[in-house]
């Protein structure tokens, strides 16, 4: 474990001397380029914030779909398991397992969920329009 400053103390840095210093002195596309930049430091810094908890919760989603399984014991495992278990997932859609029924309800609800968790992270601005 490290001591301060920490990750998110240094990405909130560079985000404000992006956004503060740097986007107000530019123009066209150096200005662009910044802050698109200071965005990409917003979304690190919340991806970072919130992923394992987004990782868990769909987690337990793809065990009300498939059956539940052990959750990994990393967060780099948790990645690679989900990606296996969401493959399995599309497969029975693609099977057509969520055309109608009960089992339809509850993928249209998780895959809800997954997107609502990505936009939380990618813009969470989208999700206070909507």
């Amino acid at each position: 474990m490290h001591d301060r400053p920490t990750v998110d103390e240094l990405l909130r840095a560079v985000e404000l001397l992006l956004d503060e210093q740097l986007v107000p002195s530019l123009d066209g596309a150096r200005r662009y380029n910044a802050r698109v930049a200071a965005n990409v430091v917003r979304i690190v810094r919340r991806e970072l914030a919130l992923e394992e908890k987004q990782l868990d919760a769909e987690w337990r989603g793809l065990d009300v779909l498939l059956g539940p399984m052990p959750r990994p014991p990393s967060l780099e495992v948790m990645r690679a398991a989900l990606h296996t278990r969401n493959e399995a997932l599309a497969e029975r859609i693609r099977a057509g397992d969520a055309d109608a029924g009960e089992w339809r309800v509850l993928v249209l609800a998780h895959v809800r969920d997954v997107v609502h968790a990505k936009l939380a992270v990618s813009d969470p601005a989208w999700l206070a329009e909507g």
